[in-house]
């Protein structure tokens, strides 16, 4: 790999992988030298509107030091296992893979060839994110919740709601919260557009989640509430609050007395970037310096087990519906 600029290139150049092109030509420290599509004429398009070439797949991964895999779910380890393989450093969207024992074999591959392997949990790269990192460190923490829903949209999207939306939460209450988890549910409508989990750890934290692409509400949010205060995150507008209560107090001017409770609240500074930048920046640094990447294949792993188990659960038919439903036939 050279010492000053990193070759890049884009499996995959759908809605989401065009935004990587998008970014790697945009990065000073980044050269987007192709991107490979099944769909040629896309490709084409892409290239040409990021000056760079559509290429075969052998031709991406000789020319490339590091890949971008943005193509859907099932395709994900094929592809990630072929650059691996052509020692290219892979970065792979989430959700990881469909079958852990793939993303196993992946890391596998990574570890034995000293390659990076990297998913795209993009949210732990929200500038509210990590600045949340430091602030929980000196919190107490009793229980998160979290929403991420919205209205329809108007692609097609192959994964359920948890495999799509929920799995960003997931990992980001997994990465703020210390502890295993002890018990887990989810449910969800039979559309697998809408569904709620709550999780308990072993350390006595709660944290229930909703998702949902039927809410006429676009909202991105995560609260948590600890011993001293509750603080409020909000990832679209990537600001954060922290509400705190001041002691009670009684008043006494002479005729009554009276009871008083201030809140405070404190905003905190957090300085706006975007999080796919800062995302494929730290992937091409880990790369090029061989350090740990932000979101290495173990916890993509991790999230991904825990991700499959709520979306089987919220899935599922509880017995008392079932047996209704077998009745009424």
């Amino acid at each position: 790999m050279t010492d000053e600029v990193v070759n890049a290139g884009v499996i995959g150049v759908g809605s989401m992988g065009q935004n990587h092109a998008r970014v790697y030509n945009e990065l000073p420290g980044t050269n987007l030298v192709g991107v490979f599509d099944v769909d040629d004429e896309r490709a084409s398009g892409v290239a040409a509107q990021y000056g760079t070439t559509a290429r075969s797949m052998e031709s991406l991964l000789e020319a490339a030091d590091i890949v971008s895999i943005a193509v859907p779910t099932q395709f994900h380890y094929e592809n990630a296992k072929r650059a691996l393989e052509s020692d290219v450093h892979v970065l792979v969207e989430k959700p990881f893979v469909d079958d852990p024992e793939n993303g196993s074999e992946l890391i596998d591959i990574a570890d034995d060839r000293d390659l990076t392997l990297q998913v795209g949990h993009i949210e732990r790269f929200n500038p509210v994110v990590q600045t949340l990192r430091d602030l929980v460190e000196d919190l107490d923490i009793y229980a998160v919740s979290t929403e991420r829903v919205g209205p329809p949209i108007d692609r097609a999207i192959d994964d359920s709601v948890v495999m799509d939306l929920m799995i960003h939460d997931l990992d980001i209450v997994l990465d703020i919260v210390d502890g295993d988890i002890d018990s887990h549910n989810a449910v969800g409508t039979p559309d697998c557009r809408y569904a709620n989990a709550t999780l308990r750890f072993d350390t006595g934290v709660t944290a229930s989640l909703t998702t949902s692409r039927v809410t006429q509400e676009k909202v991105r949010g995560l609260t948590i509430s600890a011993e001293d205060c509750r603080v409020k995150v909000d990832y679209i507008d990537q600001s954060i609050e922290i509400h705190r209560s001041s002691v009670p107090a009684h008043i006494d001017d002479g005729s009554l007395v009276r009871h008083r409770h201030e809140n405070f609240v404190e905003t905190l500074t957090v300085e706006q970037k975007e999080p796919l930048k800062s995302e494929l920046s730290s992937f091409a640094n880990a790369a090029k310096t061989d350090s740990q990447p932000v979101v290495d294949g173990e916890q993509g792993l991790r999230v991904l087990k825990l991700t499959k188990e709520l979306d089987e659960e919220a899935k599922s038919i509880p017995d008392q519906k079932r047996r209704v439903q077998v009745d009424a036939q």
